[in-house]
C-alpha cells in the first residue's frame, strides 16, 4: 500500500501512482473480493432486478396451481422459496459489504493523500507568501499593512484547526 511522507513531497513521476490507486488496489484483491465485486456488478442491474422478478412471477404462478399438468413443489405461502430469497439476500448483503469496505479503503488512502497534500501546499504558499514578501521589500517597495496578508504568511498550525472544528462539532 502507498506510504505517504510529509516531509517527502509527491514529485511529478509519482501521478501516475496516485492516479492508478483503484487499479493497484483492484490487483491486490482477495479471492473474496474478486468474487464480491464481480457478483455485485452481475446482480446489481435492470437486467438482474427482471430477471428475478419474471423468475417469482414464474414461481409463483406454477405454485398456485394456475397452469394445468404442472406440479406444484412449493404450495402457497412458498415457504422454499422465501427461503432461497432469504439466503439470496443475506448472500448478497455480505457481498456488498465486502465490496465496499474495499471502497472505504481506497477513499480513506485517497482522502490522506489529499489532506498530506494540502498540508504540504499550504506549507510551501506560506514559504512563497514570504519570500515573495522579502523580495518586496528587498527592492524596497512599500509593503501595504494588509491583516489577511501577514495571516497568510503565518504558518497554519493543522492540530489547533482540528481542536477548533471538534469544539464547534461539540457544540452543536
Amino acid at each position: 500500500m502507498l506510504q505517504l511522507n510529509p516531509k517527502h513531497p509527491i514529485l511529478p513521476e509519482d501521478e501516475k501512482k496516485i492516479k492508478s490507486l483503484k487499479a493497484r488496489a483492484n490487483l491486490s484483491r482477495t479471492l473474496a473480493e474478486k468474487a464480491a465485486d464481480r457478483l455485485i456488478l452481475t446482480f446489481g442491474t435492470s437486467r438482474s432486478f427482471l430477471l428475478h422478478v419474471i423468475g417469482f412471477i414464474t414461481w409463483m404462478t406454477i405454485n398456485s396451481g394456475l397452469i394445468p399438468n404442472l406440479p406444484v413443489f412449493d404450495h402457497y405461502p412458498f415457504n422454499f422459496m422465501t427461503t432461497i430469497v432469504s439466503l439470496e439476500a443475506i448472500a448478497l448483503a455480505i457481498f456488498v459489504l465486502i465490496s465496499q469496505n474495499r471502497q472505504t479503503d481506497i477513499a480513506d488512502l485517497r482522502e490522506e493523500i489529499d489532506l498530506q497534500i494540502n498540508v504540504q501546499s499550504e506549507a510551501e504558499i506560506t514559504k512563497i507568501l514570504k519570500m515573495v514578501g522579502d523580495i518586496q521589500e528587498h527592492l524596497g517597495i512599500k509593503k501595504d499593512v494588509d491583516k489577511e496578508l501577514r495571516s497568510m504568511e503565518r504558518k497554519l498550525n493543522p492540530e489547533r484547526i482540528k481542536q477548533e472544528l471538534e469544539r464547534e462539532i461539540e457544540a452543536d
